[in-house]
């Protein structure tokens, strides 16, 4: 378990490097599907940004369903129909909050970054005390592979990767939010290297003291009365009153996260409407002044959307996990594309922002962020308990991506392809930086881009 984040972290740290590099050059709240239409080719740019936006909208969305979930006490199994009636409940009151605290959410997002500290202390300080007269040697803590998989215990250790894949993912939300930050040429690289590095350097702290506090017998923990596997290795550690009080601290930060990715995928899918690309775009283009400048219709869309993928839950346990690995698949499709046409078509019309890294490394590490990324969606296709899945086991990943992806671009080349232009730009040069304006001369698409003062407002 150890290994397996410091293995996957080089691969994710490429990736960053990336992200920070475009995000600083060009930053923007459809960062990735505008980055893909300005390096790509003429005659890819429309297609891949057309399918990146898709990808992206739908990952960030899916995202947002992964991320609330139920535990149980082991003497009470929710029905099917309770846990999407409290996965509805939290999406309602994610939008509600994003809606009438939007002109705070700058100083939440502070202390949501505060509870999760909180969490971790918890953590790391209770369960090496609670465990004190049984914690395992480090030879297991760090040596140890365990497969409870019929895979090769190889493959379930590359398959096992998708775990800190997804917790790590959803660092592009910087982006999203960038035409709502100051400095953002500054501010959108460090807050992508600051999510990634903390993300993995207090995970891999947390994987230390659960490696080093949960009982070797592995099947007594994906077998737990209580559903979730931490939720065991806590109760064996501190009882079930500290139990109870960990969970509920993780219910808290698992629902601010929740807020963090629905305000990241309204401003995902407002972008995309602002171009004009989503069915109901007019609906959903306009901004609210009422409630702060924001786009107040793009939050209820994305909760909506998520409303209607959490009624997979209602399906079947396998239907469910993949809106897990919806949200990986999905976002590294998105982010692997624009770095795959800035190396391959777009090296020239690259502007480094201030952070950069550098003329040598840059397209290595592009290139090993590209392989990273595919491997990665590869991965989540992959059934989780083995080869020859049933109807039960089946990852169902594959199918509901690939109606995605398929389906936005059958839905270009069938009518969009006429009407898609690419990215509008909102404003006029009078209005723009240096910078900026050096950016769109670049832009090999003068010729299709277009020109509007300001964008919808709402009273």
């Amino acid at each position: 378990m150890v290994s397996t984040g410091l293995n996957q972290l080089s691969g994710q740290l490429r990736l960053t490097f990336k992200q920070a590099d475009l995000g600083s050059a060009m930053p923007t709240s459809g960062g990735l599907y505008w980055w893909t239409h300005f390096f790509s080719s003429p005659a890819t740019r429309n297609p891949l940004s057309f399918l990146v936006g898709y990808s992206n909208t739908l990952g960030l969305i899916g995202g947002l369903c992964s991320i609330d979930f139920i535990a149980r006490d082991g003497n009470w199994t929710p029905s099917n129909g309770v846990i999407y009636a409290t996965f509805l409940a939290c999406v309602l009151c994610h939008a509600t909050v994003a809606t009438v605290m939007s002109k705070v959410m700058g100083k939440l997002q502070t202390v949501f970054v505060v509870m999760n500290f909180v969490l971790i202390a918890a953590v790391v300080i209770a369960l090496p005390i609670g465990a004190r007269n049984r914690r395992n040697d480090g030879h297991y803590i760090f040596a140890q592979t365990g497969n409870l998989t019929t895979w090769p215990t190889g493959w379930s250790f590359m398959l096992s990767w998708l775990s800190p894949i997804w917790t790590i993912g959803a660092f592009d939300s910087c982006v999203h939010i960038s035409e709502e930050s100051s400095n953002a040429t500054k501010a959108v690289p460090f807050g992508i290297l600051m999510s990634i590095g903390s993300c993995w350097f207090f995970g891999f702290l947390i994987m230390i003291v659960l490696a080093a506090t949960m009982t070797p017998d592995l099947d007594s923990l994906t077998s737990s009365a209580f559903g979730q596997p931490m939720a065991q290795i806590t109760y064996d550690a501190i009882g079930k009153q500290g139990t109870m009080g960990i969970m509920a601290l993780l219910f808290i930060v698992q629902f601010l996260m929740g807020i963090s990715i629905l305000v990241a995928a309204s401003r995902q899918t407002w972008a995309f409407s602002r171009d004009g690309a989503l069915p109901f775009s007019g609906f959903f283009r306009p901004i609210s002044k009422r409630f702060g400048y924001i786009p107040l219709r793009a939050i209820w869309g994305c909760a909506f959307a998520a409303a209607v993928l959490g009624l997979l839950t209602l399906i079947a346990p396998a239907a469910a996990l993949a809106l897990f690995s919806l949200a990986v698949a999905g976002n590294n499709l998105a982010w692997g594309i624009p770095i795959f046409a800035r190396v391959v078509w777009g090296q020239r019309k690259f502007v480094p922002g201030p952070f950069y890294t550098g003329n040598r490394f840059s397209v290595p590490i592009a290139w090993t962020a590209v392989a990273f990324l595919v491997f990665g969606i590869a991965l989540s296709m992959f059934p989780v308990e083995g080869p020859g899945p049933t109807a039960q086991s089946m990852n169902y990943t594959v199918v509901i991506n690939c109606a995605v992806w398929g389906g936005s671009l059958l839905y270009y080349y069938v009518d969009a392809k006429y009407w898609f232009k690419g990215p509008v730009v909102t404003i006029g040069d009078e209005v723009l930086t240096e910078e900026q304006q050096v950016v769109l001369r670049r832009k090999a698409l003068e010729g299709n881009a277009v020109v509007k003062d300001g964008v919808d407002t709402l009273g």
